[in-house]
């Protein structure tokens, strides 16, 4: 429960965050969180992969 009390304040952080921010830099930031979690997820694949086979 405390974590979903902290989800949601943190979300709503953010969601404040960005309302009041230019939407280039919304735009650029979006990206950027995107690739991140991109790279992370073929990382994640990879590892499991390589820890299954052997």
């Amino acid at each position: 429960m405390l974590f979903l009390v902290a989800a949601l304040l943190l979300l709503g952080v953010v969601l404040g965050t960005v309302a009041h921010a230019p939407l280039p830099l919304t735009v650029v930031a979006s990206v950027v969180i995107g690739v991140w979690l991109a790279v992370f997820a073929v990382r994640e694949r990879h590892g499991r992969r390589r820890h299954t086979a052997n």
